[in-house]
């Protein structure tokens, strides 16, 4: 794993200089090497974390005569199979790695197909002197983030935010836009960020620049879509169950290469157990596993359900406590993110990071489960919503009326979870869909920053919605969804708060073939009323124990509404209620007060829209905005 940074256009100072700003800025993710590939107004360079080819492996690398050099980010897993087919056409390779085979392809490959025979995890430049031509390329799913920056006269481009405005050329400018986008998602979607300006290249496209050209985006990939671009893989539940296993053990072992130690984290959930499981049966030494979970009563702790599958695998594993103090992390969360980020999650991603990289350098993870096989309850809502419609309008008064007047913790809190259903429903989809995902309600949203405030965010989604027409509405949210949360949201925390220890997560579930195969898939083979995941929990039901099959999902939360009320209420107020907040310049702050006291005195659960206001805070404070 590494940084990519550089740029092409005219530049007032040493190159070199600015060459080396850049790759500072990457530290962090490649910390065991760093170069840069200088040519006459372009300049490639990388940070370089070793886990593939120890020895000839560290940048600029490029093909034999120099007219190409490559800058790679991630892992491309079919590279063995790429050099032996480039020395058959008679290339010469004089390293063992991956970065090297890219540099060959490039020389007999356009773009789009050179992106296309990479199966992996990247972001990657590649600089041809002879065509004076820059090519950008992001994987297929976006597991590796890559931004650039275009005034018409410089093209930069980095693997962080940070790394792109490190070049003379690009000013640290607020898109004020990215606000209400922010308030709504917990992030700003692809391709746009919180800077004026800076883009990220979308997953499964190329970004090609060429001499006395505008940069162009051409698409390589997209998520087959069941019934419009794919037709559905037949057989039976179990049929079908069998060639997900097979997928999945295949792509584990495809990410057990590694010259480095190499580990996984362990939830104690469906996905995690079932990568450590087919880890244990492919590897003689006993799987590394770490878990991290939190000492209270409010369910967020999984240590224990962890622990039951270490003992069944005989992993070597090792746990790590979050405790209310973590929250001091913030500062650091923000500047490796460079954006706010709303998902609270990233304070136990980052700790579970840093303990796993004290043992290993790389790990595997369980993401993309849940995308691919229907695991989050709002898809089962958004089914049951179809159902709701057709429900008469009287009958829906009263149920709304009922459910009203019930206390919102009932039955372990199932009785809040419908009423929010019912809050949403008349939206429809994907409005309902759009309304359950984000951090602020409409209403909250708009009360802050004022009406008007909403502008491309929603129409994008709403678009996003649209291009999957014709397809059933369980393949349209799973499509969107690889679209938007996966990859503004799980992907960009995994990435950020792991290589801020510089340690390699890998996941299987996102294999190319796997997530191809899956996508076509019966939905009903997916999820059938309030029961999720049917095919992989069939794939992998004598793997794993029967109780964890069929235990109720739990995220990868933060207690934030007891700790916000608690041992952090002073931090809160200090940091969002005084009249020096940064944020109070940006939104109402009379509406950001009322929402203080409805958290302190306990009519609401803020707790989270709580955490998004406090990293805004932290990032305007940093960038005097």
């Amino acid at each position: 794993m590494c940084g990519i940074a550089g740029w092409v256009g005219a530049l007032d100072r040493p190159a070199a200089e600015t060459s080396d700003r850049q790759l500072a800025a990457l530290a962090h993710r490649g910390p065991d090497a760093r170069g840069s590939a200088l040519r006459q107004g372009a300049a490639v360079g990388q940070t370089r974390l070793a886990v593939i080819d120890l020895e000839t492996g560290n940048p600029p690398i490029g093909n034999e005569d120099g007219t190409i050099s490559v800058a790679l980010n991630g892992e491309i897993y079919n590279y063995r199979e790429l050099r032996r087919r480039l020395r058959k056409a008679g290339h010469v390779l004089s390293t063992s790695g991956d970065t090297e085979v890219v540099a060959h392809l490039a020389e007999d490959c356009e773009p789009v197909e050179l992106a296309r025979r990479l199966d992996g995890m990247f972001a990657l430049a590649v600089w041809d002197e002879r065509r004076r031509r820059l090519v950008l390329a992001r994987d297929r799913v976006g597991k590796k983030p890559l931004y650039y920056f275009h005034d018409g006269r410089t093209l930069v481009f980095g693997s962080e935010v940070k790394a792109v405005l490190a070049h003379p050329a690009v000013a640290r400018e607020l898109e004020p836009s990215a606000l209400a986008a922010y308030l709504t998602f917990g992030y700003v979607p692809t391709p746009r960020t919180f800077f004026r300006g800076i883009r990220s290249v979308p997953p499964g496209h190329v970004l090609v620049l060429e001499a006395g050209a505008a940069p162009e985006i051409r698409s390589y990939w997209d998520p087959p879509l069941l019934g419009v671009t794919a037709e559905q893989h037949r057989g039976s539940l179990a049929e079908q169950a069998r060639d997900v296993r097979g997928l999945l053990r295949e792509a584990v072992g495809r990410r057990l290469v590694s010259d480095v130690p190499l580990g996984a984290f362990l939830s104690g959930g469906i996905d995690s157990s079932a990568v450590v499981g087919l880890m244990a049966e492919q590897t003689e030494e006993p799987v590394r596993t770490f878990t991290i979970g939190f000492d209270d009563d409010d369910g967020f702790d999984e240590r224990p359900y962890a622990q039951q599958i270490a003992r069944r695998f005989r992993t070597d594993h090792r746990t790590f406590e979050v405790r209310p103090n973590a929250v001091d992390l913030i500062e650091r969360l923000v500047w490796h993110h460079d954006q706010p980020f709303g998902d609270s999650s990233a304070i136990p991603t980052f700790l579970l990071s840093e303990l796993t990289k004290g043992h290993v350098t790389v790990a595997l993870s369980g993401d993309g489960g849940d995308e691919l096989f229907a695991g989050y309850r709002r898809f089962a809502a958004a089914m049951l919503l179809r159902r709701y419609e057709r429900v008469p309008c009287f009958a829906r008064r009263a149920l709304h009326g009922g459910v009203g007047r019930l206390p919102a913790g009932l039955a372990n809190g199932r009785a809040g979870t419908v009423q929010r259903f019912l809050r949403r429903a008349d939206e429809g989809l994907p409005g309902a869909l759009r309304s359950w995902i984000s951090i602020f309600a409409e209403p909250d949203r708009r009360s802050l920053l004022g009406d008007g405030a909403d502008g491309w965010a929603l129409a994008a989604y709403n678009a996003a919605w649209e291009r999957t027409a014709g397809a059933g509405d369980l393949d349209r949210m799973l499509h969107v969804n690889l679209r938007t949360y996966l990859l503004d949201d799980l992907l960009p925390k995994v990435d950020r708060m792991s290589m801020a220890h510089g340690l390699e997560v890998r996941s299987p579930f996102l294999d190319t073939r796997l997530v191809e195969h899956a996508l076509t898939i019966p939905g009903a083979h997916k999820m059938r009323g309030l029961s999720h995941k049917r095919v992989l929990k069939a794939a992998v039901a004598d793997l794993l124990p029967p109780a964890l099959l069929t235990r109720r999902k739990q995220g990868f939360g933060v207690p934030l509404d007891r700790w916000f009320r608690s041992d952090l209420r002073g931090y809160v107020q200090g940091m969002l209620g005084g009249r020096d907040a940064r944020l109070r310049r940006h939104v109402d702050g009379a509406v950001l007060d009322r929402m203080l006291a409805e958290h302190a005195c306990g009519t609401r659960n803020r707790g989270h829209q709580l955490w998004a206001l406090l990293t805004l805070e932290v990032f305007l404070r940093r960038e005097g905005w």
